[in-house]
């Protein structure tokens, strides 16, 4: 199976990736392609990188491979309130120094994967050759949002019917992809969430959507150590990471080769990344983006460093760039909860947020059938246009408010 297993004294995480290589291994890379990196949207995995693994003007060019994060997908992790974007970008290094990847393109789609994709550029540059962003995100998360999601949240993971439960996914579906949602969409994710993240694993809910809301911005200083090129793709409707933030965002990068590039589509919204006519439009700024750097080729030979020799210079580097962060030399550069930069109350509050997660969580509230998949809604039940009548035949009828049901006949 495609995992890379990652484990130290303190932590443990397999981490899940797929690629479109032959075999679906990094094997397979054709070394004459250069490599992009995809990393998935917050709450979702690599099953919903479709619209970019199947999209020929990317498969047929580049080398890809897309992961998925800890505590998300089919990737496994120990819990742990240490959890921040630092620590993400640790994971991502280990992952391309134990497959012995070339040096990437990174594609990183919102939020979180944002943020790692930052950390993962400033702790391994040699690694990263340029970088996609998709929905930057502010560098804190706001105070009426943060209160919102944090309730809805709680909700969600300590539900004990399917009507709480689904009232809490659809708010958070409409925070984090918009207001203006269609329909089909949000019972696409619901259902998602139902299979990944029912109450029974609401300890991976909670941890991972800690990180996005106790995420600490970068330093001004961080953002100038920055230099590969930057695209920066944005929707002009997109309510949870405002355009006028992305056109403020290319100031921080000073230092970025080529300038960074700003490339906004008229019309999308929060969402635009995984909704294929939108995504189409970000690929071939991708493209575009990408023709116009020199080529790269996908080698696979080791690294010319041990794990812990580079994974040791990637601390120290932490250190320079995080004030705080000074005193790493007793820290275990193998593990990836190392570069955490989460402040000691944070540590406390999340540790004590995953303990009461844990507290009965095997008899939560489970939302599945005996067969695997979701049990629908009630609502959704009597609302459907399919009414089966006494003698068991299904046809089209129409509901009067006395609850008789009535064949419409031409």
């Amino acid at each position: 199976m495609p995992y890379v297993d990652l484990y130290s004294s303190d932590d443990y995480a397999s981490i899940y990736y797929r690629t479109t290589s032959n075999y679906d291994n990094v094997g397979g890379f054709d070394p004459d392609k250069p490599t992009l990196m995809i990393l998935h949207p917050l709450l979702l995995d690599s099953t919903w990188l479709d619209n970019q693994l199947g999209d020929p003007r990317l498969y047929l060019h580049y080398n890809i491979i897309a992961f998925d994060m800890r505590s998300m997908g089919q990737s496994n992790c120990k819990p742990s309130a240490k959890h921040d974007s630092w620590v993400d970008a640790a994971d991502l290094g280990l992952c391309c120094l134990r497959l012995h990847l070339p040096p990437c393109h990174i594609l990183a789609l919102e939020t979180i994967s944002v943020n790692a994709a930052l950390r993962f550029a400033l702790l391994f540059p040699e690694m990263c050759l340029s970088i996609a962003l998709c929905s930057t995100p502010l560098s804190v998360e706001p105070r009426q949002a943060y209160t919102i999601l944090e309730d809805l949240v709680q909700s969600w993971a300590f539900a004990e019917d399917l009507e709480t439960l689904e009232n809490a996914m659809s708010g958070v579906v409409k925070l984090l992809f918009g207001q203006n949602c269609d329909p089909d969409f949000i019972d696409l994710i619901i259902a998602y969430w139902e299979t990944t993240f029912p109450p029974s694993r609401r300890q991976c809910l909670i941890e991972t959507v800690g990180v996005l809301l106790n995420r600490a911005p970068l330093e001004a200083e961080a953002y100038e150590q920055i230099t590969q090129p930057v695209l920066i793709v944005q929707g002009e409707r997109n309510e949870s990471h405002p355009h006028k933030y992305s056109e403020t965002f290319p100031k921080h990068l000073k230092n970025a080769r080529n300038e960074p590039v700003l490339h906004p589509i008229k019309g999308a919204g929060s969402s635009f990344s995984i909704v294929p006519g939108s995504v189409s439009t970000a690929n071939h700024a991708l493209v575009k983006f990408l023709s116009r750097l020199p080529p790269s080729r996908s080698d696979i030979i080791p690294p010319n460093q041990s794990v812990y020799e580079r994974m040791k210079q990637a601390l120290d580097r932490l250190a320079f760039l995080v004030p705080g962060k000074e005193n790493t030399w007793d820290l275990d550069p193998i593990s990836p909860l190392s570069f955490s930069c989460l402040h000691g109350d944070v540590v406390k509050l999340q540790l004590d947020c995953l303990d009461n997660a844990n507290f009965k969580r095997l008899r939560a509230f489970d939302p599945l059938g005996p067969d695997g998949r979701p049990i629908q809604s009630p609502k959704l039940r009597d609302e459907h246009w399919l009414k089966s009548c006494e003698d068991g035949i299904s046809v089209a009828e129409y509901a009067h408010s006395d609850g008789v049901c009535d064949v419409q006949n031409n």
